[in-house]
């Protein structure tokens, strides 16, 4: 008689529901981190800015900037600009996988991957049109600026281009690693 081979068993959908995403890998860790640091030169010269510091514009092309609302507005962005950067984040983070127990209603529950992914895939789509003509800066008039706050400008807002594509490359990783997970499947803990 022959002995019958044992056929693995095939996952059920409990055993593949309930698998952890796989780690990130180190190098979307590192983008993401990156993301962050992108953001922050043109934050602290918007800074310098609302704290009264010219910038390199000229005495007459500051003027618009050296207003109430104009400061406001320059705080407000700087502080969106790096929040939105440390969302980044999330994606190669455990909060991105479990809603942090602190928040209220939604703590401790799972996120759903298109919750994720969906406004990531966006936000990097938007920041790579946004700033795709960045490394033409040089070849624009800036008659409100000095020639060494030009330079300035140019060289801190030159790394904003990466913003998108770094953001992209992590989105996809994120994609990757949690389309199999429990999240992918169900909203509850």
């Amino acid at each position: 008689m022959r002995a019958r081979r044992e056929q693995p068993a095939a996952p059920t959908s409990a055993s593949t529901s309930t698998a952890p995403p796989l780690p990130p890998p180190r190098w979307a860790v590192r983008a993401a981190q990156l993301i962050t640091l992108l953001a922050l030169p043109t934050g602290l010269w918007r800074l310098a800015m609302v704290c009264g510091f010219p910038s390199g514009y000229t005495a007459a092309g500051f003027v618009p900037f050296d207003t109430p609302g104009s400061k406001l507005w320059m705080l407000t962005l700087s502080v969106a600009c790096e929040l939105l950067a440390l969302l980044s984040l999330g994606l190669v983070r455990p909060w991105g996988e479990t809603v942090p127990r602190w928040i209220p209603v939604i703590g401790g529950r799972p996120v759903r991957p298109p919750a994720a992914v969906v406004p990531a895939a966006a936000g990097a789509l938007a920041l790579t049109a946004l700033w795709a003509a960045m490394p033409l800066w040089w070849t624009y008039p800036h008659p409100d600026m000095t020639p060494v706050g030009r330079l300035l400008v140019g060289v801190i807002y030159q790394p904003l281009v990466l913003w998108g594509p770094l953001l992209g490359a992590v989105t996809v990783s994120y994609y990757r690693r949690t389309r199999g997970s429990r999240t992918a499947h169900t909203n509850t803990p």
